[in-house]
């Protein structure tokens, strides 16, 4: 093999690289898009207004107007405690399930992943993460709405965990893990494929996709959070009601909330907070991507055959 088409050869996969650079990843996604996802949720779980009276906030940009005069640059970061604790080892251990569901389908080191394979991969990072991903996201959730409504219940994630573990044990910490496995397994197969299958169309004829320049990951990046959310909004608005509903409200777990939403509000109560969503997926998968791959060149560097 000649040493130009080999230097077009990706680096060999390595499950434990893309724990380390994921987590580096995750850090910046929470920077870039917490703001937003604090509007997100206030929006998703705002009370129906009452005839005549008009809601709490009018759309996304209101919502950022109001959390900013009222609670200032601190109110949209509120509750990021939680995620930055959850999404580091999230952002961790969901690039080193795709890391491994990719080697798992290679018979040698050099084989290139169809399209559907790096799909089933992503599917797999999605399992993974859950289990992470449940409890943090109860608790921001629960932060981020406690804001809204002026009542503090919680003094921050750590008393938020030990009172929902007093009052309900394990299964309230982990209420709405059903809903983020269907949010989070075929929205990540989404985010993967979708990131892979940019990085290959934007690469210069004759030039390897580990060598994309920055704008380029940070487009790539960018349009696979649009892409994971695309997938992921209808079970994320459902997730947000159950994890912040009053105990006992949804008996029937997601299949209540779901005929509640689509009784009350319609059908495109489903795509609630979707400007806001948007609107921090582009910048937030950006900036995470960017991370994860600077993080992919230290390793490689320091580390080239581990």
């Amino acid at each position: 093999m000649s040493q130009d088409s080999q230097s077009l050869q990706p680096p060999p996969i390595s499950p434990i690289k893309n724990f380390f650079a994921g987590g580096f990843g995750g850090v910046c996604l929470v920077f870039a898009g917490h703001p937003l996802d604090t509007i997100k949720v206030r929006l998703q779980t705002q009370v129906k207004p009452a005839p005549g009276q008009l809601p709490l906030y009018s759309g996304t940009f209101d919502c950022f107007r109001k959390t900013l005069m009222k609670e200032g640059l601190r109110g949209l970061y509120k509750g990021m405690g939680a995620p930055i604790v959850g999404v580091t080892p999230m952002f961790a251990v969901c690039f080193f399930g795709y890391g491994l569901g990719k080697k798992l389908q290679q018979k040698t080191p050099n084989d290139v992943l169809t399209y559907p394979q790096l799909f089933a991969a992503g599917m797999l990072s999605g399992v993974f993460t859950t289990a992470i991903m449940a409890p943090g996201e109860r608790i921001k959730c629960l932060l981020q709405i406690q804001a809204g409504t002026g009542e503090i219940k919680y003094a921050g994630p750590i008393d938020c965990a030990k009172q929902l573990y007093r009052e309900a044990g394990i299964r309230g910490v982990y209420k709405g893990t059903v809903l983020t496995l269907m949010r989070d397994v075929p929205a990540s197969g989404m985010y993967f494929m979708t990131y892979e299958w940019l990085k290959n169309v934007l690469t210069p004829e004759g030039k390897s996709a580990s060598d994309l320049s920055v704008p380029r990951i940070l487009f790539a990046g960018g349009m696979a959070g649009i892409f994971n959310w695309a997938v992921a909004i209808p079970p994320d608005v459902l997730k947000s009601r159950f994890q912040t509903a009053p105990a006992g409200k949804y008996p029937n777990g997601f299949r209540d909330v779901l005929r509640e939403l689509i009784r009350e509000e319609g059908i495109g109560s489903l795509y609630k907070g979707f400007t806001a969503v948007m609107l921090r997926a582009f910048p937030a998968n950006a900036a995470c991507f960017l991370g994860f791959e600077v993080a992919m060149k230290f390793l490689n560097w320091l580390a080239p055959n581990l």
